[in-house]
Formats: C-alpha cells, sequence, structure tokens
C-alpha cells in the first residue's frame, strides 16, 4: 500500500522534471517510472477487486460504496501514459506532427481524456449515489464530464480539423466543476463532528478532497489534445 504513495511521488518529480527540461530526446528514467506507475495502477486494480469480492456478499452495493474503490488506482494508470504521450510530442521534430506508437499524439491524447473521463464519472457517479445526491451540486461530476468525454471522442475520431470552440468551453467548465468539487468536499470535511479541528479523522472519513481535480487534470489535456488537433490536422 506504500508503493502508490511512493510512484505518485515520483511521477509528479518526473513530471514536474520533464516540463522543466530544455533537453530533447527521451529519458529512459521517465520512462520507467511511467511504466511503473502503469502497471503499479493496473496492480492496485486488481488489489481493489479481490478487496471487494472477498467481502461477504461479494458484488453488493454495500461492498461497493464502503470497500475499495476499484476505479482509484487507475489514476495512476492514467498519469503514466499522459506523462509518457507528452514528452513524445514535446520531443518530436519541428514540422514533423508527433504521434504515439503510429497514431497522431493529438488523437490518442483526446481519446485518452476522454475514456479517463468517463471511468472517474463511473467512481463518482457510484460514490455520490452512496450519498443519495443529498446536494444538487452533486450531479454536476456525473452531467458535465460525460459530454466533455463525447466531445472529445468525437475530436479524436473526426475526419478532419475544425475550430472547436464549443468543446473547448466546456472542457474549461469540467476543469472548473473539478476545483469546485474540491471546494465542497473540503466543506463536506468541516460538516463532520470537530470539523477541521478533527482533521485527522474527518479528511479520512469525509469525502475525498483530492478526487474531484481529476477532472481539471483530464480536461487540461484534452485542451492540449485540442490544440494539437488544431494545429496541424495529422496531429
Amino acid at each position: 500500500m506504500y508503493l502508490p504513495l511512493a510512484l505518485g511521488a515520483l511521477s509528479l518529480a518526473v513530471n514536474g522534471h520533464a516540463a522543466s527540461d530544455r533537453r530533447t530526446g527521451g529519458h529512459a528514467l521517465h520512462d520507467m517510472v511511467y511504466a511503473l506507475a502503469g502497471l503499479t495502477g493496473l496492480a492496485g486494480t486488481g488489489f481493489h477487486l479481490y478487496n471487494v469480492t472477498k467481502r461477504p456478499g461479494s458484488f453488493s452495493w454495500h461492498n461497493l460504496f464502503y470497500a475499495a474503490p476499484i476505479g482509484a488506482p487507475l489514476a495512476l494508470l492514467l498519469s503514466g501514459l499522459l506523462g509518457f504521450t507528452a514528452e513524445r510530442v514535446r520531443d518530436s521534430a519541428p514540422g514533423t506532427p508527433p504521434q504515439i506508437m503510429g497514431v497522431p499524439a493529438g488523437r490518442a491524447m483526446a481519446a485518452l481524456a476522454a475514456l479517463g473521463m468517463l471511468g472517474t464519472v463511473g467512481e463518482a457517479g457510484l460514490l455520490h449515489f452512496r450519498g443519495a445526491y443529498h446536494n444538487p451540486a452533486m450531479f454536476l461530476p456525473v452531467s458535465v464530464p460525460p459530454v466533455a468525454a463525447g466531445l472529445l471522442g468525437n475530436a479524436a475520431l473526426a475526419s478532419r480539423s475544425r475550430d472547436r470552440w464549443f468543446t473547448r468551453l466546456w472542457l474549461r467548465l469540467t476543469a472548473a466543476v473539478g476545483l469546485a468539487g474540491a471546494a465542497f468536499h473540503a466543506f463536506g470535511v468541516s460538516r463532520n463532528m470537530g470539523g477541521w479541528r478533527n482533521w485527522s479523522q474527518n479528511v479520512l472519513n469525509g469525502p475525498p478532497i483530492p478526487a474531484p481535480p481529476s477532472f481539471t487534470g483530464l480536461a487540461l489535456a484534452g485542451l492540449a489534445a485540442l490544440g494539437l488537433l488544431e494545429e496541424r490536422s495529422d496531429a
């Protein structure tokens, strides 16, 4: 259980270094971290599935609500894939359309962000269903991001590039929903007994504050993919 914490921190450090590094060419250490993050995400999903199935009732609503969150480890897989993709785009030769394993990078990143967004919507929908959608704002992460995912999927599969101003607008809205969700979750923590004075217990038992910004990160990745697609139709 310490491994995803270590890989998550290492991925942040590697991405920060890659963003500031002006040298071209792949970095074997970076790629190794991305690969380890992806493998850890896949293994973590297996462990979380096992945690659900070993409980009495197996795939019951109660176990899906309160056992290990199935979709959470896949965030590490997305982190590794997006980091790998971003470095290949950065290192592409001027005038050459960036590609990822033979696929135009813009289309690949748009498809990846769309799939990641749909998975995140599923996780948010399950846990907000557990909370009985007692606040109308809880419908936002299951209504706004799915539209963004559909728009990104259309951009990834479209035969030609065009000005997708509405897709950009909707992705910005999705990013705002992610940031607002973190604020709502922080407020939810404060409503538990003891509020932030009892933070060591309430941060663990209250709504997860780092979860909603997943939508923000995926929306930003989608905006980057649109930038590539609109710059070059073959990107």
